[in-house]
């Protein structure tokens, strides 16, 4: 685990997630607190329309990707509330700390790890997260962290992975799961998550490594009894149709930029897998994300979760019944022995070579359980 510096009134250290070109850094609060973060000579506030915000459970701050990553490190700031009134607001003094910041390697190996389906386990996944030690460089949140959305402070769950694994000195993608939808608070995820405008799904690039985000949303019909008329998936995957296609068309500046190397596709459920009733949904959409990723992306890999297993498919394989990606699964949910006790977990770890990608199963024991590697 990393050794960090924690601010009296942050739950965790902050975490840097990438979306688009930016990073979000987020950190969850005790206390209402106004929050801003400097890099180099430069600050960014956590406000709305000119107002910082104070009573809101995580704070966020977007900053310049290629700014942060250039200087290295960056500082946050806070003053906690003492009265906030209408005019002479009154705050406690200034608290800062500064973290540094490693951005993701352009001249060797880039070594990523992949947590999903931790199903509310901390301990075992971080063991096995611990695989490539301080050469981690992206940390991947593949969905399902805890089982439920039930209440908000299994949100505080992300934060603490992030924080035990990152440090926050290192880029993170997270990408929502099936059951974080599930609760009175899922509608309520994007307060303490990173989106784009709002929305789970976007795109990203670090350093020469682009990538989707995208959220088939649950695995049942809209309409299937569990979800008790709480859903509206369809018409969510339907927008993601479209955006697919904008990628398309922006493809100049997505994923056939000057300098990318390596193309990815992170989705908690792995979408081209054909599945029994009633898992069996969105078979026309799913196709044409598919294809459409297919014939014009030609993404390396499909990284999912959800299955519960760890396994390399390559194209045509048998979660990919369109022979169109590579796919990975690669995080079974936290074991249980006769005790109910939780004593085995397995993730994967992924290295993007110039030539191939490697993937090793590893678990909370940091062995490796298979490997795998897909030439590029």
């Amino acid at each position: 685990m990393q050794t960090v510096q924690l601010l009296e009134e942050f739950k965790t250290a902050p975490a840097v997630f990438a979306v688009g070109n930016e990073y979000q850094i987020m950190v969850p609060v005790k206390s209402e607190l106004l929050f801003w973060v400097s890099v180099g000579d430069q600050a960014f506030y956590d406000h709305i329309n000119g107002i910082m915000r104070s009573r809101v459970p995580v704070h966020t701050v977007h900053v310049p990707m290629a700014l942060l990553d250039r200087v290295g490190s960056y500082t946050v700031h806070y003053r906690k509330i003492i009265d906030r009134k209408p005019a002479f607001t009154e705050s406690e003094d200034e608290v800062r700390a500064t973290y540094p910041f490693y951005p993701i390697p352009t001249d060797r190996p880039v070594q990523i790890y992949h947590l999903s389906d931790t199903h509310g386990n901390f301990p075992l996944p971080v063991a096995a997260a611990g695989y490539f030690g301080d050469g981690l460089d992206l940390l991947i949140l593949n969905g399902d962290i805890s089982d439920n959305s039930n209440d908000p402070a299994n949100f505080d769950l992300i934060y603490r992975f992030c924080e035990a694994i990152t440090g926050g000195s290192r880029p993170i993608i997270f990408s929502r799961g099936n059951h974080d939808m599930r609760g009175r608070y899922g509608e309520e995820l994007i307060n303490y998550t990173p989106t784009d405008r709002g929305n789970s799904y976007f795109t990203f690039r670090l350093g020469n490594v682009w990538g989707i985000v995208l959220d088939a949303g649950e695995d049942k019909p809209d309409d299937h009894e569990a979800y008790g008329h709480t859903n509206a998936c369809h018409g969510f995957r339907l927008a993601q149709t479209e955006f697919i296609k904008r990628v398309i068309k922006n493809a100049a500046s997505e994923y056939e930029a000057p300098g990318i190397t390596h193309r990815l596709v992170i989705a908690h459920h792995p979408f081209s897998a054909a599945r029994r009733e009633p898992f069996n949904i969105e078979y026309d959409i799913y196709t044409e994300w598919i294809t459409l990723l297919g014939t014009y992306v030609k993404p390396q890999l499909l990284i999912g979760g959800h299955l519960h297993q760890n396994t390399l498919n390559l194209a045509g394989g048998q979660l990919d019944t369109l022979h169109a990606v590579p796919i990975m699964v690669g995080a079974s949910a936290p074991r249980r022995n006769e005790e109910r006790v939780r004593v085995r977990y397995v993730g994967a770890a992924i290295t993007l070579f110039a030539d191939r990608i490697k993937v090793e199963f590893t678990n909370q024991a940091r062995e490796v359980e298979a490997t795998h590697e897909i030439l590029i």
